[in-house]
């Protein structure tokens, strides 16, 4: 059983067809499941969007660690070299 399906007309500018077009590429998919998958999406839920800005705070976080334990360590290593040359 085929589901049935009809065309629908979209009126653009050609910037606005690039633009989609771009879009469902990046996506992996055609214009036609863009424009499908975006308008039938559901909005984010406060939860949701709260969940996403702790995600970029964590990598943001996460980012600023891995910065300072490298600068640790390379202290360290700094520090180990000095010793072992003094003696």
């Amino acid at each position: 059983m085929s589901v049935k399906s009809e065309r629908i007309t979209l009126l653009g500018t050609p910037d606005f067809k690039a633009f989609l077009a771009s879009e469902a590429k990046s996506e992996g998919v055609s214009i036609s499941e863009l424009v499908r998958s975006r308008c039938q999406a559901v909005p984010p839920t406060d939860d949701e969007v709260a969940l996403r800005e702790l995600i970029v705070l964590a990598k943001e976080a996460t980012t600023r660690a891995t910065k300072s334990l490298d600068k640790g360590i390379s202290d360290a290593e700094s520090v180990l070299a000095e010793l072992r040359a003094v003696h």
